[in-house]
């Protein structure tokens, strides 16, 4: 019988039951099993093993990896060499024209790129 997913032991019982039904077909009884835990796995997951968003440096960073650009690629965007340098390096805070053109630029949430964070030492 499927409950909520309380305490590590049932979490670790439903991963297991999942791993079984993982590969059945779906419209079967075992395929909507699967389908069930794992919204129930999901959801424990989500409470008990957060997963935090990067920072607003990081999250250019790897949006930049996945479109490949270098960061000669956001001086239009940031301003000069320098200065795409001094942020990347975490000596300069994010304006807010930055953020705009970035959010544009890189599809990246604007609500990621207002997160405060730290500036290097």
């Amino acid at each position: 019988m499927l409950k909520l997913i309380k305490t590590e032991e049932e979490y670790k019982v439903a991963l297991k039951r999942l791993g079984e039904v993982f590969s059945a077909p779906a419209g079967t009884p075992e395929g909507d099993e699967c389908d069930v835990l794992a919204l129930l796995v999901g959801a424990y997951e989500d409470e008990h093993y957060p997963i935090e968003s990067p920072d607003p440096i990081d999250a250019i960073k790897i949006r930049m990896e996945q479109m490949q650009l270098r960061q000669v690629d956001l001086i239009d965007v940031i301003g000069s060499k320098s200065r795409v340098s001094e942020v990347l390096g975490r000596k300069r805070k994010l304006s807010l024209e930055m953020i705009r053109n970035l959010s544009e630029r890189l599809n990246l949430s604007v609500n990621t790129l207002i997160r405060d964070y730290q500036l290097a030492q």
